[in-house]
């Protein structure tokens, strides 16, 4: 991730808080730990490359741009094809509740929502 995203701390804290809540959530339930991990760290990977081609980090963008980012890393660290299709299905929706029906993918929806909530929030005071 932080080859990936370099300097940029906003969107690697986004990702590590994202992560964090996750694991809570899967402390507390079931879900499959290496997806919701990896999809937990790799569900914004997209935004730069939005940004680059549609000059936005609108989700809808980040949902086209990372799958195929997440696919290459994910394939570089060996991770098991089955799972890749899993993690890239819920970066590819993980904007857009009720289109994946999984454990894994509510884990990360129900995180990235908490953390997106707190950011606002803190912007809000700032």
């Amino acid at each position: 991730m932080g080859n990936y995203f370099g300097q940029d701390a906003k969107r690697i804290g986004h990702a590590c808080k994202v992560l964090q809540y996750a694991e809570e959530i899967l402390a507390k339930g079931s879900g499959d730990e290496e997806v919701v991990a990896a999809a937990a760290i790799l569900h914004d990977i997209g935004i730069h490359e939005a940004e680059r081609k549609y000059n936005s980090n609108a989700g809808e963008y980040q949902e086209i741009e990372g799958p195929p980012i997440a696919n290459r890393i994910l394939k570089k660290l060996d991770f098991p094809r089955e799972k890749i299709d899993e993690v890239l299905e819920i970066i590819a929706h993980h904007h857009r509740p009720g289109i994946v029906k999984t454990q894994n993918f509510e884990i990360i929806f129900k995180a990235d929502c908490r953390v997106n909530r707190e950011e606002k929030r803190r912007k809000k005071h700032d």
